[in-house]
């Protein structure tokens, strides 16, 4: 129930970019990568090397927008995160995230420090839960099939793409 204003229905605001880690063909970074884009390679290296390939999915350019007020000015709390979701052995289910997040901004001027850590482990279980919703929506599907198309290109054409593009 509305009184008085207009309810926007989501509380909790995901976005990210995926990966699927099967999809990663070629580990080396371009030698003209930005530190930014370096960075990421190497996150996903890692990530790879601790997760494997199968049933995993890189997380990136990802944020988590908690809405505690009607007033985004008067009660929003901003996560950045990037890392890896499981998903179970039909990639049909998101079983759990492990992700690296960290406040990037708010608007709460009662926020204390044990609540920031609340909503930062709470960021996990709200991924898991838009992974879902990602899975269902036939957007998994839909980058699977785009990074299958990159690689059959890069496979016919005999060419160098860099590391999973």
């Amino acid at each position: 129930m509305s009184v008085g204003g207009k309810s926007r229905g989501e509380w909790v605001e995901i976005e990210f970019d995926c990966l699927p880690m099967r999809s990663i063909g070629r580990l080396d970074i371009p030698i003209d990568a930005s530190p930014k884009y370096r960075k990421r390679c190497e996150n996903i290296k890692r990530a790879l090397e601790q997760f494997g390939s199968h049933n995993t999915y890189y997380l990136y350019n990802a944020r988590c927008l908690y809405h505690l007020t009607n007033d985004p000015e008067r009660g929003m709390v901003e996560f950045r995160f990037e890392g890896v979701a499981f998903t179970n052995k039909d990639d049909t289910t998101t079983e759990r995230c492990h992700l690296e997040v960290e406040l990037r901004s708010e608007t709460c001027d009662w926020l204390t420090e044990p609540i920031v850590l609340w909503f930062r482990e709470g960021v996990e279980n709200a991924v898991c839960v838009e992974f879902d919703r990602y899975i269902e929506a036939g957007d998994l599907d839909q980058t699977k099939q785009r990074i299958e198309q990159i690689q059959s290109a890069s496979d016919q054409s005999g060419g160098y793409v860099g590391m999973y593009l």
